[in-house]
């Protein structure tokens, strides 16, 4: 068949789509040969450019996993640091709370400050000396732990420090 009489048929018969007719008769002279050659080379290299991209985010995924699972051990010692502090935290701020209650305490009334040192006239030295001796076992453990706070917080700093410089 001629170029003419295929163009002929092609217009005559319904066509099924871009390489054939309805009885199966391809119609190929529409298509350059080196023009198929060239699409197919640009869907090839489409194809190993989305192969390279799967793979290089494979490795990224892969990466952020082994990052992500290293972290979990350093994170997990800076929870545990920062669960302490805000125990310890709650802790000191009750304690804050029951000094400023007594502070108010001792701020009212006048006449009640003198009702508390009325109270200890109206006891016996072997009374006061005890007592005096519980006050003072009482400021000595105070003080105590104030200084073990001190030094934790002396050591926290330091390896806040020492981590901060180290990354």
């Amino acid at each position: 068949m001629t170029r003419v009489s295929m163009e002929t048929k092609a217009q005559q018969t319904p066509s099924c789509g871009p390489l054939g007719d309805m009885n199966g008769d391809a119609d190929f002279s529409r298509y350059d040969l080196a023009r198929l050659q060239a699409e197919l080379d640009r869907e090839r290299e489409m194809k190993d450019m989305l192969e390279e991209s799967v793979c290089d985010l494979r490795s990224t995924m892969c990466e952020l996993q082994e990052r992500l699972h290293g972290a979990d051990g350093e994170g997990n010692e800076w929870k545990t640091r920062y669960e302490t502090q805000v125990e310890l935290n709650g802790q000191l701020q009750r304690q804050v709370a029951m000094v400023h209650d007594k502070l108010d305490g001792l701020r009212g009334n006048p006449m009640d400050r003198l009702a508390s040192i009325r109270s200890y006239e109206d006891m016996s030295v072997d009374a006061l000396r005890q007592r005096l001796k519980l006050l003072t076992n009482e400021k000595t453990e105070l003080q105590s732990h104030l200084m073990d706070c001190r030094v934790g917080i002396e050591d926290e700093g330091k390896v806040c420090w020492a981590s901060g410089f180290s990354n």
